[in-house]
């Protein structure tokens, strides 16, 4: 095992290593320099294609993340006919070779002819970026015990207030995982974005790519070592959320007694079950928890 993470890190320990080489060839060390990080924040290029990647990643998994979460919910709530089909056709562009749907999404753009720039790749992001937020998401409905949306609805909840007070709170690590996830796949991209950028709608990895066939500069070395540094970053700041999240009991005197015999009745499968009102208000399950109306 530890080898295994030898090879899979030690690669990205000699490029952070080598953004600092005084020299501008990575074959031997002649110093430590901060100069390629200096002419890194003062390379225009590279900022305006790290702004187009960030708009593009951005606007592309926000949508994505919508949609891809309206599918899952349809997939998973519902029985239409169909549904295989769309299913599968769904899980299509996760299976798709890249150069393949870079390739079709140019040649749909020409045929409609709509003139190619960041909005184009930000379509085709969205284009495959729905299938990995959707599978994420269905994934956390598995576990979702929809009982409880049942309990708020016949607590005297509608349907929005059911949602946005008890679904999605409950559901939010998976869509969280899966805007993140479409991010990533996002700045990640280079393939379909060089088939469908237009002149001026430079991404980062398309300018990386530029800047590397003129040999491996340590101002590469520097850029790559900032988009590491980011991306751990996020990934702390994001474990600490989601653990720093604790279940918080309700306290004693905002459970109030009700009249004898009021129950609340709540369908699980083809049986009803009795749930005394009570034992809602006191929350004996840890998704219960989430169950605050008011």
């Amino acid at each position: 095992m530890a080898l295994i993470f030898f090879f899979l890190y030690f690669p990205i320990g000699v490029l952070v290593v080598f953004s600092f080489n005084a020299s501008r060839i990575n074959a031997t060390w002649q110093g430590f320099t901060l100069d390629w990080y200096r002419q890194l924040f003062h390379d225009f290029a590279i900022w305006a294609a790290t702004s187009n990647s960030l708009i593009v990643g951005v606007a592309s998994a926000a949508i994505s993340t919508v949609i891809g979460t309206m599918a899952a919910f349809a997939l998973h709530r519902y029985s239409f006919r169909g549904k295989a089909a769309f299913e599968s056709l769904l899980q299509l562009p996760i299976v798709i070779p890249e150069i393949v749907m870079g390739v079709s999404l140019l040649a749909f753009f020409v045929l409609i002819e709509m003139p190619l720039g960041l909005h184009t790749v930000t379509i085709a992001h969205v284009a495959f970026n729905i299938s990995f937020v959707t599978v994420v998401v269905r994934a956390r409905l598995y576990a979702f015990d929809f009982t409880l949306e049942e309990a708020a609805m016949d607590l005297g909840a509608n349907r929005w207030q059911t949602f946005f007070k008890v679904t999605l709170p409950l559901i939010a690590p998976g869509v969280a995982a899966g805007f993140l996830i479409a991010l990533t796949l996002s700045l990640d991209d280079f393939i379909i974005a060089f088939f469908t950028a237009g002149p001026g709608a430079n991404t980062l990895p398309m300018q990386v790519y530029s800047m590397m066939r003129f040999g491996v500069t340590p101002k590469v070395n520097a850029l790559s070592t900032l988009m590491l540094a980011v991306v751990i970053l996020i990934g702390v700041v994001g474990q600490f959320i989601f653990r720093g999240r604790k279940e918080t009991p309700v306290p004693e005197e905002e459970i109030h007694p009700v009249p004898r015999g009021f129950e609340v009745y709540a369908k699980a499968g083809s049986d009803r079950a009795r749930v005394p009102v009570g034992a809602v208000g006191a929350r004996s399950s840890p998704d219960a928890q989430h169950l605050q109306l008011g």
